[in-house]
């Protein structure tokens, strides 16, 4: 059955008082004056888990047309960086075009109450919402803004599926902050006895920075990481890792200190819900929807949640139209964006669960251009920073002799042959593939298809596929996307084999020399039909 419509003087209330549950308070308030808009914090106002939240220069334009707080508060109590670093074997090599900010969570949270409060919502913090059945009594419209554990998520689940979805990464991560202020975004890659870990820090004001650590969960047992319980209730930190970490990246922090706030290992979760709303209630934010943080996409998500909701709620009131038809546009709307971005950061949190295999068989400029290139090619990143993308083609053309597409390679078997890196596939039949470079020379090798798989299948189509593989020799790679690029790189890098990638797609300059450049494959094909 259809929601009722909403009148001019609404109730709201809004379960959670993160930064979405705020914003959106706010902007109802604001648009909708008679309303009465009433928001439920279970902690106290001063309580904040986490530490930053960072934002790309690009993607802030819809939250400042609705409201400027966000661009004040990171003018005034944030920190801006165009450079992204990544340090790694005790060489450090940047990506400059890149404007971010970051800021505490903390005082973001505060700027967020002020602002909420200073238009009149109620706001009611260390107080636990009423039942989900008793809100939606009470109020015309409930919004579940209370993130990933969400109650009012669960509840309506409870009574009809959502269709939410949970993808859990194979990378074990943990969030602390440090005293040391990094320069900008900066990913410091160090080895102990145990493995791989790997630091994401960036400054967030002029006394802290974020300092989240990621590593595989081999390492993690390893390093007797898992004896921390993190199932206790919110509160205590792991201490042991603490001081494990601290004693790993010294020489990074210099005399920094690691800060604690609820600090405990986790697997990052991506979410993804079908329906976002039922009758009155509604959902935003964390409650329906994650994206991996290396994308630093979160809060923004969230609150662009927020000015579209908002805007569909006024329009609820003032225009006549039905609650459902308003929530259905928000749906609309917002789950295209929040798709873009959640496929956008899959290639990101896959080059996560992978970083140790890639640091170790990569030269740290090699490896610094696979990490940037793991979602936009060469000739974007040329107009970002030539000046990397110049270091990459020198160093490229100092070890083989040529550019990358106009380089050859050899393989060494029963004899001897050479090859360009560019080439034509003629024909693949019976499991081969035939196929000839720009001089006329040709080759066969085995082909095999990468599995086309979503997550969280990806995976474990690709290690069936590894099975597949020769034990020495050449390989052409087919398929596309994630899949096509963990297997060549698999074979390539763990297996030792000559690996061609194949496809389509890869017919384009920018597109095979950025696989060429970024060690994923030794050459690249495309159908001759396609050129």
């Amino acid at each position: 059955m259809d929601a009722p419509k909403l009148g001019s003087s609404p109730r709201i209330a809004v379960v959670g008082g993160g930064p979405g549950g705020l914003f959106l308070a706010t902007l109802v308030k604001r648009a909708l004056p008679e309303a009465a808009v009433t928001l439920f914090e279970r902690n106290q106002r001063s309580d904040a888990f986490g530490f930053g939240v960072v934002f790309s220069d690009a993607t802030l334009r819809a939250i400042d047309e609705a409201d400027p707080v966000l661009r004040d508060a990171l003018r005034d109590h944030g920190r801006h960086w165009d450079r992204i670093d990544v340090l790694s074997n005790e060489q450090q090599h940047g990506f400059g075009g890149n404007g971010m900010s970051a800021i505490h969570r903390k005082v973001l949270l505060g700027l967020l109450q002020d602002n909420a409060e200073h238009v009149g919502v109620d706001l009611r913090f260390g107080t636990t919402a009423p039942p989900l059945d008793q809100l939606r009594n009470e109020y015309d419209l409930v919004v579940g803004a209370d993130g990933t554990n969400s109650s009012v998520r669960e509840h309506l689940d409870s009574e009809e599926p959502l269709g939410h979805e949970i993808d859990t990464a194979t990378a074990k991560f943990i969030w602390f902050g440090t005293t040391h202020l990094f320069d900008g975004l900066t990913f410091v890659h160090r080895v102990s006895e145990h493995g791989n870990f790997a630091v994401h820090g960036y400054p967030i004001s002029n006394e802290l920075s974020t300092f989240i650590v990621e590593t595989d969960e081999e390492t993690w047992r390893r390093a007797g990481m898992d004896a921390f319980d993190v199932t206790q209730h919110p509160g205590p930190s792991d201490t042991e890792t603490q001081a494990y970490l601290e004693k790993l990246f010294a020489d990074d922090i210099g005399e920094g200190k690691l800060v604690a706030n609820n600090s405990r290992w986790g697997n990052f979760r991506t979410r993804r819900t079908r329906d976002w709303w039922r009758g009155n209630v509604v959902l935003l934010g964390d409650t329906v929807h994650t994206a991996h943080f290396s994308v630093g996409s979160g809060t923004k998500m969230a609150m662009e949640d927020s000015v579209v909701l908002a805007a569909q709620i006024a329009r609820a009131a003032t225009e006549g139209i039905s609650l459902s038809d308003a929530l259905g546009a928000y749906q609309e709307i917002r789950k295209a964006s929040v798709g873009k971005i959640q496929r956008a950061a899959r290639p990101s949190l896959s080059w996560w669960e992978h970083f140790g295999t890639y640091q170790r068989t990569l030269d740290p400029l090699t490896f610094t251009f696979h990490f940037f290139s793991r979602s936009i090619g060469v000739e974007k990143m040329a107009q970002r920073d030539p000046g990397l993308v110049e270091k990459v083609r020198a160093a490229w053309i100092e070890q083989h002799g040529a550019a990358a597409l106009d380089s050859t390679i050899e393989t060494h078997s029963a004899s001897t042959t050479t090859f360009g890196r560019r080439l034509e596939l003629v024909s693949a039949e019976n499991g081969t593939a035939h196929l000839v470079d720009r001089d006329g020379r040709s080759i066969t090798a085995p082909i095999i298809t990468a599995p086309i798989i979503e997550a969280p299948a990806t995976e474990s189509g690709v290690a069936s596929a590894r099975k597949e593989l020769p034990e020495t020799g050449v390989v052409v790679i087919a398929g596309s996307g994630l899949p096509r690029t963990l297997l060549a790189e698999a074979a390539r890098l763990q297996e030792s084999l000559v690996t061609i990638m194949s496809g389509p797609d890869l017919a384009a300059d920018d597109a095979a020399e950025t696989v060429l450049l970024s060690g994923r494959a030794d050459a690249v094909a495309a159908p001759k039909e396609t050129k």
